[in-house]
């Protein structure tokens, strides 16, 4: 193709400014020249609106902090939870990158990175899994080193009511400071200290999916990679099987941008559109329940049924349970905790828990759907609690211990209260709701769910409370009203299916062989483990992983 036809030329061109960040400054420090292009008037995608956690076996910031791990260990673990799932040499690449990966970041950027201590594995009860961890995630960062950018930086998913950035770690002791101040008040004192400390120093810390992406950014301007937002993929042009440039709308016009070297997919899934959703997953799923960036309506899925590439695992995502929001604009709220923390229960409409409420999101979303056995999805499904409950912890990220429920929860309707259970069930219209409590308290009475086993693993008991016992993660509803319901759904972080990749990153076309030049990582991909989400952080990681595995792939082509 002659050169004039081209509206610019780049050696690497990245789709998506998430985890694709992190590729586009590999290759710049390379000496490629590289353009990232967001379909977004904001930078950041789903990574800025998530926790920021990556699960990174092997990594020196957790062996840092005194924790013992081997890469056999992490094979093991692996090889038991993801099976037949996904490719193995997939997950090999995973755990061959991690490393060097957390080492890259650390190099590349000024972000400081902290291990994410007793966030547990997922399966940590599993051969091989860890309850002491294996993520790690961004200290808090100041925004204001973007500059000029700072106000296309897409805003966090996760909110204090006050300035103050919040980590992962922090959150866990910080839901607890009714109960454990002295784990608690000087996490609390330092993040406030921190937050309104430094704007009035002109620093504005954030902290999680957001201080990453942030770091990111910056790194990326300083190794001279071309950013574009506003900038939608409209197409992929190809010269037999090798991708050779694509086709964007900037400004109003098509644009054609030659890439010399590789095209890196990196644009998400396609959580937002629910005609996909319904199509692949599940009729059940609502418009309003997603997590993710706005703009994922599966681009490279439709692109990739026009070039005949090969695609996979459409029927995954990774769920994340939330309560409805108040304001139907906003996604819910999130529901990490709560499903953990002793005083509550989940039922669906006959009244009845279905499923360990404290499971990891991923398989509590997948139970709330009826994915996990075949039957119908278990919905409307209620988060049932009390008083005490109230009292004691944060819910949805927004009250705080010692608050009551906000009377706008109850003026929207998606908070409920009455004086006994029997009223309770017959204002949220479930008949059986008090033979579904009288079982419950049985149970968390004798800190034994032989229904579900909810408090025998590690990561089960991470967002207990340590002060209820023998279970942290069970308690009887008090004998005294009034009583609560909440409606959960079955939120999402994103879709994680999308183009079938190898262990560089290289897209499959239907036929099984490879298109040249062609690369796919993070949501735009399958998930490296399949169905499974194995810890915390595992898809922001596997995003950043393959991500430099492609580079690398890319450099050897040379």
């Amino acid at each position: 193709m002659p050169e004039h036809s081209w509206d610019h030329n780049y050696d690497v061109v990245v789709v998506g400014s998430g985890t694709g960040l992190f590729s586009s400054i590999l290759a710049a420090k390379q000496g490629l020249s590289t353009l990232v292009v967001e379909k977004d008037k904001l930078f950041g995608g789903s990574m800025a609106l998530s926790g920021g956690g990556m699960w990174m076996p092997g990594n020196r910031i957790v062996r840092k902090s005194g924790a013992e791990d081997t890469r056999s260990r992490a094979e093991t673990y692996l090889r038991t939870v993801v099976g037949e799932e996904a490719p193995e040499a997939r997950w090999q690449t995973h755990l061959d990158y991690a490393p060097k990966t957390v080492d890259a970041i650390l190099a590349n950027t000024d972000v400081k990175l902290i291990h994410m201590r007793e966030y547990a594995d997922y399966f940590s009860d599993e051969p091989g899994g860890s309850s002491t961890g294996r993520s790690v995630e961004p200290a808090p960062y100041n925004l204001n080193k973007l500059g000029d950018d700072r106000e296309r930086l897409q805003a966090s998913g996760i909110a204090a009511p006050i300035p103050m950035p919040i980590t992962g770690s922090d959150f866990k002791w910080m839901n607890l400071m009714v109960k454990r101040p002295d784990k608690a008040s000087w996490r609390i004192a330092r993040r406030v200290a921190q937050g309104i400390g430094g704007l009035a120093i002109k620093r504005d810390y954030a902290a999680g999916g957001q201080a990453l992406a942030a770091s990111l950014l910056v790194a990326a301007r300083k190794a001279g990679v071309h950013l574009w937002n506003s900038t939608p993929l409209v197409d992929l042009v190809l010269e037999g099987d090798k991708v050779i440039g694509i086709v964007v709308e900037r400004n109003g016009k098509q644009q054609r941008i030659k890439a010399n070297r590789a095209v890196i997919l990196a644009a998400g899934g396609f959580d937002r559109d629910l005609d996909k959703r319904h199509e692949y997953q599940s009729e059940a799923i609502e418009a309003g329940w997603q997590f993710g960036a706005k703009g994922n309506v599966g681009d490279t899925i439709d692109l990739a049924k026009k070039h005949g590439l090969d695609l996979t695992l459409l029927d995954k995502s990774w769920w994340f349970p939330g309560l409805k929001s108040p304001d139907p604009e906003q996604p819910p709220m999130m529901a990490l905790a709560e499903r953990s923390l002793p005083g509550t229960l989940i039922v669906d409409g006959s009244g009845h828990r279905f499923f360990n409420e404290s499971t990891d999101y991923m398989r509590a979303g997948e139970a709330m759907l009826g994915l996990d056995d075949g039957e119908p999805p278990h919905l409307p499904a209620w988060l049932i609690f009390d008083d005490k409950f109230v009292k004691s912890y944060v819910m949805g990220g927004v009250k705080m211990p010692g608050m009551g429920i906000p009377k706008e929860w109850f003026d929207a309707k998606i908070a409920f209260q009455a004086n006994t259970i029997e009223e309770l069930g017959q204002t949220i219209d479930v008949a059986d709701l008090p033979a579904g409590v009288a079982r419950f308290n049985v149970l968390a009475a004798q800190g034994q769910d032989d229904d579900f086993g909810r408090g025998k693993t590690a990561y089960d008991r991470y967002y207990g409370d340590p002060t209820n016992t023998p279970n942290p993660n069970l308690r009887p509803l008090v004998k005294k009203g009034p009583y609560y319901a909440m409606k959960v759904v079955p939120g999402d972080l994103g879709t994680c299916g999308g183009l079938r990749a190898d262990e560089k990153a290289r897209v499959y076309k239907t036929d099984g062989q490879k298109m040249a030049n062609l690369y796919a990582i993070g949501n735009a991909a399958g998930n490296v483990f399949g169905g499974v989400y194995p810890g915390p952080g595992a898809t922001i990681a596997q995003g950043m992983t393959l991500g430099h595995a492609a580079v690398d792939d890319i450099l050897a082509a040379q």
